[in-house]
């Protein structure tokens, strides 16, 4: 190790290196793959190797409850308040913070009953500050910048990534960019990023076609790099599986349900129980399943293969936030999912909103990526992946109001094209059919709306949501 107090190891090769020598992409010299950081108290890769001395786990459960109390903007932080298992400044203080993190943790009792298990969680990434998981990685990653004295900062993006990058890089003072494909893109998520200052590229490509020209760029000029292929991302973005075992008295779930776009997420909350395991915080680790939309599903084609070779695919799904067809981070959500025994599915559109819907009856809005957990909760509960008396955890990554269009096209009838609704299932149709809430057009006369009231009432306790 160097006198860093971490160093960058590749997930491809093993090489590693110190954190100031990485390349502006992010990407081995050696292999062209992905690095992770490391730290002297890391799970060694060589079996028989000895690790550093490891944190004391009661002191850092005490630490970070104290640190709950603290009026200190890094502590009221709910992702640097874990500060201590990802020392990635040199000083604590140059941290940029929105008070990130600290996201609920709700009981969703209807959806379990539809899933076919008896306790369901969700981890709401929604609620945070620009409205998505974006916000715990972005507060480590633009801190590291902003620390080693970078002015621009870019992304490309379909949307969540863009308004977390945008909003951290004008609390820091510096200038932001953000590439977005041309085509499908929630405008609701854009906006964010517009009023944050950024500057604003659409290119006429997909999103992986942003992220090819963006890797030559930040070739060229002085601009850091803020996709998912950066390290310090993930570090941000492990904290929510500390804050979901904090939340359950340090009790550890059976299965944690994460939706599949460009898959950091995955391989960042997996590393975050491994290390919680390593350290002695937690007697075993959960699994992690990746759940991804069937019209943007390379890395479901890579679980099913045999020869488990990974094949990019043209995404098309309306769950804009997952449609990446060739994810950067994919091998590292492929070895979360092997090393945790986890799985992967798919689910279609038609799912994605009967879940999504399912999941705001229960007066929890998100956005429609985040749905496909639920989704694919149903599938792996089928599959008999995930047993009726085992606690699961979905993390909805994404604020309902990401894609308000979505939601209102949904419950007007206008979502799903007529094919798609003639492929439903009878079931599901009276599904959406006891869902829907279209709003009700009546004349200004309160006779008028006593009797559309009426009428509802007896409806709405002959028919019951499921």
């Amino acid at each position: 190790m160097s006198e860093s107090a971490h160093n960058l190891r590749c997930t491809e090769c093993g090489s590693s290196i110190a954190p100031e020598t990485v390349s502006s992409n992010f990407r081995c010299p050696l292999c062209n793959g992905l690095y992770e950081v490391v730290y002297a108290w890391s799970e060694s890769s060589t079996p028989g190797t000895p690790v550093g001395n490891l944190p004391n786990a009661s002191a850092l459960r005490w630490l970070w409850q104290e640190r709950r109390t603290s009026t200190m903007p890094i502590d009221q932080s709910g992702v640097w308040r874990f500060r201590d298992l990802f020392p990635i400044l040199k000083n604590a203080e140059n941290a940029v913070t929105l008070r990130e993190g600290n996201t609920p943790l709700y009981e969703l009792p209807r959806c379990a009953k539809v899933a076919g298990i008896d306790w369901l969680l969700a981890k709401h990434q929604g609620m945070n500050p620009t409205g998505s998981f974006k916000d715990t990685g972005m507060t480590a990653a633009l801190s590291v910048a902003a620390e080693r004295g970078f002015e621009w900062v870019a992304c490309a993006s379909t949307g969540n990534t863009s308004a977390a990058m945008a909003a951290y890089a004008a609390r820091a003072g510096l200038r932001s960019i953000v590439f977005i494909p041309e085509g499908k893109i929630a405008w609701g998520k854009l906006s964010q990023s517009m009023d944050y200052g950024a500057l604003t590229i659409q290119l006429k490509t997909d999103f992986d076609g942003c992220v090819d020209i963006l890797g030559e760029l930040v070739k060229r000029f002085p601009i850091y790099l803020l996709n998912s292929v950066n390290p310090y991302r993930l570090e941000g973005q492990k904290t929510p599986a500390f804050e979901i075992v904090e939340q359950l008295d340090w009790q550890v779930p059976e299965h944690i349900i994460v939706p599949g776009g460009n898959l950091a997420n995955s391989a960042a909350l997996g590393k975050g129980f491994m290390e919680m395991h390593q350290l002695g915080l937690i007697p075993h680790r959960p699994k992690i399943s990746v759940i991804q939309a069937e019209g943007a599903n390379p890395l479901y084609r890579w679980f099913i293969d045999s020869n488990r070779i990974m094949r990019p695919v043209t995404a098309d799904t309306r769950a804009t936030a997952i449609r990446i067809g060739n994810p950067a981070s994919w091998r590292k959500a492929a070895t979360i999912i092997d090393t945790l025994g986890g799985w992967c599915e798919q689910v279609s559109e038609q799912e994605i909103a009967l879940a999504k819907a399912q999941i705001g009856a229960e007066g929890v809005g998100c956005e429609p990526a985040s749905a496909v957990t639920l989704a694919g909760l149903k599938k792996l509960v089928a599959l008999g992946k995930v047993t009726r008396e085992e606690r699961a955890v979905l993390i909805l990554t994404g604020h309902t109001l990401k894609d308000s269009q979505y939601t209102i096209d949904y419950h007007r009838n206008e979502l799903l094209n007529p094919s798609e609704v003639a492929e439903e299932t009878p079931l599901q149709q009276t599904q959406h059919a006891a869902l829907r809430k279209p709003p009700v057009v009546l004349e200004a006369n309160p006779d008028v709306v006593l009797r559309a009231l009426e009428a509802h009432m007896k409806l709405s306790h002959s028919v019951q949501p499921a």
